[in-house]
């Protein structure tokens, strides 16, 4: 009988090796749910009404507040307003405006909310006119995103000639809570612009989506 083998002395753990750091704009880092966002849908540009529509509710609904506190709200006003159906929230009237003021899933601010149904009949008015809202606010950049200068954080800005531009066009079809800081911020979110600051990982990606 041939003898037993020795037993093999246990192995070392092999080294774990670091995952690499996912690098991202400086206002993802502070909480998971702006990283999600960011990584998933900051930036890639927008070509379906639904979501333009929701783009300028919930940009709207920021004003004065900070954009995670409108994330944690998002289901709320995705169920309070119709699943951003413009036609459905154009035709909310004052009961539903009640309604909204007590509801604790949104920012129960009266003239936000009444903005977004004044928006919701802007948005359908310029559906008629160009086929699409998604026709209309490409053609402010040609059809093709633009590709922002690869800033620093402290080298952010916050308005352009650009966006003064559209802020300007929106107010006159009818639009409100669209200054052109807050059309900026539409325009990063939504691609028009790929704004991801210099070092971001998703900035390279987000350019191949030209």
């Amino acid at each position: 009988m041939s003898p037993s083998p020795s037993p093999r002395p246990p192995a070392r753990d092999s080294p774990v090796l670091p995952r690499a750091r996912v690098r991202r704009c400086f206002w993802a880092e502070s909480d998971p749910l702006l990283a999600s966002y960011h990584d998933e849908e900051w930036g890639v540009p927008v070509h379906d009404d639904r979501r333009w529509f929701e783009k300028i509710i919930l940009d709207g609904a920021q004003a004065g507040l900070s954009w995670l506190t409108i994330l944690r709200k998002r289901e709320g006003y995705r169920e309070a307003f119709a699943g951003f159906d413009p036609v459905k929230v154009a035709r909310f009237g004052a009961r539903e405006q009640a309604r909204l003021m007590k509801d604790p899933g949104i920012v129960r601010n009266a003239a936000k909310i009444k903005s977004a149904i004044g928006n919701a009949r802007a948005f359908l008015a310029t559906q008629d006119e160009h086929g699409s809202f998604d026709a209309y606010i490409w053609k402010f950049v040609d059809g093709k995103p633009l590709q922002g200068r690869a800033r620093v954080p402290g080298d952010i800005v916050a308005r352009t000639p650009l966006s003064d531009a559209i802020s300007v066009d929106l107010k006159k079809r009818g639009f409100t809570f669209v200054g052109s800081t807050i059309v900026y911020a539409f325009m990063q979110a939504s691609g028009l612009i790929n704004d991801h600051i210099a070092g971001c990982s998703r900035r390279a990606a987000i350019a191949r989506l030209r």
